[in-house]
């Protein structure tokens, strides 16, 4: 029996005001989607025996329409190859009330073989030599021990285990999610032949058996350094290596030291970096400014790094503060992206009438004007 091990996929999760002027979608979000197909595409190729989801599908109760297409089209692509998928939910798509429609619900109807646990207890599914043990998100902690403890292992099956919550041995990277639980430790039992782990979005091994896949993608900056993809498990050999899936990079671009520097000179040096790196277009990028202080003003020429910031998806730009040393996001002008001319482009894709289509641009633009305006002065 060989799996795919992965988890976190947040389909829906939109992030940065930049919108994709073709289709009119959040450019984050879209990039997610079409990453999350290719990622079942790489997949397929591989020929698993089954893909297991530890959760977190979706990056809310209630997803978006595209994000159910996107996950009924991989759903028949896994038709087609005949791969059948495990899937839990996690915290962010489960329901917070056993009286509440799950999103899964409507998964189940689909002719592919899909096996989803969403419903506040253990379940237990059986695929060719493999004995499938199930633990969604649960509305209490207490839940995981009752749900565990009505495990059922196979004598004649490999034993899988596929939960998500937070392991007591990285406690304390907590993401301060609602319905946040902390697994006891107890239930990452060896009696198990592999544990599926979802939640933790940094690809790791916990014990000899229990892995984190960790998140398909870079969903906060806090994740720069982490490991991306999914794990490929070979249960007869008790193998489990990375296996690479397609993402949007993020990359660290460094501190800069600013004592006795120009903010000009800081500019060009934040502009050095990007170009020197060779960064994918619409990549993200975080970049750390140390000494910045008064005498820099608002520190880098927002107007100069314009053309930066329209190649990338995202530049953080971190100030270390002197007192703590504890690094915070840098104030920056609106100025810095043109919402004026997104919002422009985007306009005149949409198909409209002629008079409508005026009157939503002047009213548009005309708000956009006041609040941009509003923003510069409670910044000044």
């Amino acid at each position: 029996m060989k799996l795919i091990h992965i988890a976190d996929t947040h389909l829906g999760l939109s992030q940065f005001n930049r919108l994709d002027p073709e289709s009119g979608l959040n450019l984050r979000e879209k990039q997610i989607y079409e990453n999350f197909l290719s990622s079942v595409d790489r997949i397929i190729a591989a020929r698993p025996d089954v893909l297991v989801h530890a959760g977190d599908l979706f990056d809310q109760v209630k997803p978006k329409t595209r994000a159910y297409t996107t996950v009924l089209e991989s759903l028949e692509r896994l038709h087609d190859a005949g791969i059948p998928m495990v899937v839990i939910a996690g915290n962010h798509s489960m329901v917070k009330t056993r009286y509440t429609t799950s999103p899964f619900e409507v998964l189940v109807y689909h002719p592919g073989d899909i096996v989803a646990a969403y419903s506040f207890r253990y379940e237990r599914e059986e695929i060719g030599d493999c004995m499938f043990h199930l633990i969604p998100n649960m509305l209490r902690a207490e839940d995981y021990r009752s749900a565990y403890d009505a495990v059922d292992l196979s004598n004649t099956h490999h034993n899988v285990l596929v939960t998500h919550g937070l392991a007591t041995q990285v406690r304390d990277r907590r993401l301060a999610t609602v319905a946040e639980h902390e697994l006891d430790s107890t239930i990452l039992s060896d009696s198990f032949d592999y544990i599926a782990l979802g939640h933790y979005h940094c690809q790791s091994q916990i014990t000899d058996n229990a892995w984190y896949s960790g998140s398909l993608e870079y969903l906060t900056y806090g994740e720069i350094s982490d490991s991306k993809g999914g794990l490929l498990a070979s249960l007869d050999s008790h193998c489990v290596t990375r296996f690479l899936l397609p993402h949007t990079p993020m990359f660290d671009l460094g501190t800069i030291p600013c004592e006795g520097v120009t903010p000009g000179e800081i500019t060009g040096e934040i502009v050095s970096r990007v170009e020197k790196r060779d960064i994918p277009l619409f990549s993200m990028a975080q970049v750390t400014l140390d000494g910045l202080s008064r005498e820099h003003g608002k520190g880098p020429d927002t107007r100069e790094l314009i053309p930066i910031r329209e190649r990338l998806l995202d530049l953080k730009i971190r100030v270390r503060a002197s007192d703590t040393g504890q690094a915070v996001p840098l104030q920056q002008d609106v100025r810095s992206v043109d919402y004026l001319k997104e919002f422009s482009t985007f306009l005149e894709r949409q198909e409209i009438p002629p008079g409508q289509k005026e009157y939503v641009g002047r009213c548009g633009l005309t708000v956009l004007g006041l609040v941009m305006e509003r923003h510069r002065e409670e910044a000044e």
